[in-house]
C-alpha cells in the first residue's frame, strides 16, 4: 500500500470530522468567515514552521510557493480583524512525520478551493488556488515515491495535525455570535 493509500484510509475518519466542522461556518456571513479564518490561523502557520524546520524543502523543492500562512494573514488583517495565538507546533521528528503534516495542508488546498466559491466579495487569497497547474499532482508523485520507514508515524502526524484544526475550528465556532 502506498503512502497516500494508507494515509488516505487510516485518517478518513478525521477528515470527515473537520468537513463536518468548517462545514458548519456560514461562509456567506463575514463574522462566520472571520472565525473560519482565524481557525486555520490557529495551525497553518504553527504546521508551516514545523515543516520548515523539519526539513521539508528537501522533500518538496517548491515549498516556498506551496506556503500558505502569508495569505491567510493578509485575508485577517484585509478584513480588519485579529490574529489569533497559534496551537502549539506538532513535532515532526522524522519524515514519514513530515509527509503526514504535509499531507493534511495540501490536501485542504483542494477544500480550500470550493469553499472559496461560497465566500462573497471577501478577501479570499488564502482559499484561492496557489501555486503552479499540477502542483497537487506533484505533491501525490512524490508522497507516492517516498520510501519512509515507518508509515504509521505519517498517519499519526497527519492525525494530530487534523485533530489540531478540529480544536481550532471548535473554539472559533463557539465564538460565533
Amino acid at each position: 500500500m502506498s503512502l497516500r493509500s494508507a494515509l488516505r484510509a487510516q485518517t478518513a475518519d478525521c477528515h470527515a470530522a473537520v468537513d463536518t466542522l468548517f462545514g458548519s461556518f456560514n461562509l456567506s456571513r463575514t463574522q462566520d468567515y472571520k472565525a473560519f479564518l482565524r481557525a486555520h490561523a490557529r495551525v497553518v502557520p504553527s504546521v508551516e514552521h514545523a515543516l520548515e524546520e523539519a526539513g521539508i524543502n528537501s522533500l518538496l523543492p517548491d515549498w516556498p510557493e506551496r506556503r500558505r500562512a502569508h495569505l491567510l494573514a493578509a485575508d485577517i488583517r484585509e478584513l480588519d480583524d485579529r490574529l489569533p495565538v497559534p496551537l502549539p507546533r506538532p513535532a515532526l521528528r522524522c519524515e514519514a512525520a513530515v509527509w503526514g503534516a504535509a499531507y493534511v495542508l495540501e490536501g485542504s488546498k483542494l477544500g480550500g478551493a470550493l469553499l472559496a466559491k461560497a465566500v462573497p466579495d471577501l478577501p479570499s487569497s488564502y482559499l484561492s488556488p496557489q501555486g503552479p497547474k499540477g502542483a497537487m499532482r506533484l505533491f501525490m508523485d512524490r508522497l507516492d515515491a517516498s520510501m519512509v520507514d515507518d508509515p504509521g508515524a505519517a498517519v499519526a502526524t497527519a492525525r494530530d495535525v487534523f485533530d489540531l484544526f478540529l480544536k481550532a475550528g471548535q473554539v472559533e465556532l463557539e465564538a460565533v455570535p
